[in-house]
């Protein structure tokens, strides 16, 4: 099979996917939004059909497509003729799966990565794949659900005085992505004071529960990591600006990006170093624990042994014992008994065994 016939056969499988995906729509909810504005003009636009929010993108403006929910095959088949979009890239948009990643076309600059979330009141990362796409004027986004974490970035495009009505499609790229990286903080900050709550809870005392938490925030790092390491790669791959889809004046902001996630990735190994410690912590105090309650046993025990001697001698069934005619005998063993406890617990704190 040659490469056109190869390329029909994606193309083909593509559209079988895009029309799995319009068919699962039902009762499924898609979310459209068209931002447009310059330094002089401003518009916003939601909720309209696809045909009719297509036709209103200016391409003299600089315009942000944003489109919550991938189960509409149909819109996106529209999207993908509209700005023809590569196949591959189309692809790539369905593709939830996918580690971060920048993927440069001959016409567009594909850029996918993780949003993340910190759920209320729940130790939960709640994560969400969204994609971007830049091309002439214009930056298409692509999330799994309804929701995002872009509302002031849209309130700062709608003021007339910022730098970002004065800059290109790519610049808008590089706030969108900055403000995810910005979000991956706050996420890490959450799970670092995670960290100083179960190191108190396991000073004190440490329970299962302890255990248990240590072992969710460690399969939550490695996800992490997989999160973030490849993200690293994706944006040097942006900086490096090979097709030159990011205007010179404006590769500093993307670097300035790459710089945040390498201190992301410095500040993950350090929490996940730190719940290594964690761990060592818990089975080390449990250890402590267990050789207290131990050391305890072994003193009763000690204690014990001389007095249950005593009292198994005298526990004998022989008829000739004379202390066992002694008038004084039974006082006298118990005052022996007495004298032997009071010297073996002065001898065990002498040896500060507690």
């Amino acid at each position: 099979m040659n490469n056109k016939s190869k390329r029909k056969a994606v193309i083909k499988q593509l559209n079988e996917q895009l029309t799995e995906h319009s068919h699962t729509a039902h009762g499924e909810k898609v979310i459209l939004e068209l931002i447009s504005y310059d330094e002089t003009t401003f518009s916003s636009r939601e909720n309209l059909p696809i045909d009719e929010l297509l036709e209103q993108c200016n391409l003299k403006l600089i315009n942000w497509i944003n489109v919550d929910g991938l189960s509409d095959g149909e819109l996106i088949k529209k999207i993908s003729k509209k700005f023809d979009l590569h196949y591959l890239l189309t692809e790539d948009i369905l593709n939830t799966d996918h580690q971060p990643k920048a993927d440069e076309y001959e016409k567009h600059l594909f850029f996918t990565l993780k949003m993340l979330y910190r759920i209320d009141g729940q130790n939960n990362i709640d994560y969400e794949h969204i994609s971007f796409v830049l091309g002439k004027n214009y930056v298409l986004s692509f999330q799994e659900k309804e929701g995002d974490i872009f509302n002031s970035l849209r309130n700062r495009i709608k003021q007339d005085t910022n730098i970002i009505r004065k800059r290109g499609a790519d610049y808008l790229l590089y706030r969108l992505i900055d403000t995810i990286v910005d979000s991956y903080y706050s996420v890490l900050e959450n799970i670092g004071h995670q960290v100083e709550v179960i190191e108190e809870s396991i000073s004190s005392n440490p329970t299962v529960v302890d255990f248990q938490r240590i072992q969710k925030l460690r399969k939550e790092f490695i996800y992490l990591r997989k999160v973030v390491y490849p993200l690293r790669e994706a944006l040097n791959k942006v900086v490096k600006n090979e097709d030159g889809f990011i205007e010179d004046r404006n590769v500093k902001y993307f670097t300035d990006v790459y710089d945040h996630v390498i201190h992301l990735i410095d500040s993950l190994d350090t929490y996940k170093d730190l719940t290594s410690t964690l761990m060592d912590l818990y089975m080390n105090t449990i250890n402590y624990k267990m050789n207290e309650v131990m050391k305890l046993l072994t003193i009763i025990t000690t204690i014990f042994i001389p007095l249950s001697f005593i009292a198994g001698i005298y526990g004998m069934n022989f008829d000739v014992m004379p202390e066992l005619r002694w008038s004084w005998g039974y006082y006298g063993v118990l005052g022996l008994m007495g004298a032997i406890f009071i010297l073996m617990i002065i001898y065990f704190k002498h040896k500060k065994w507690f």
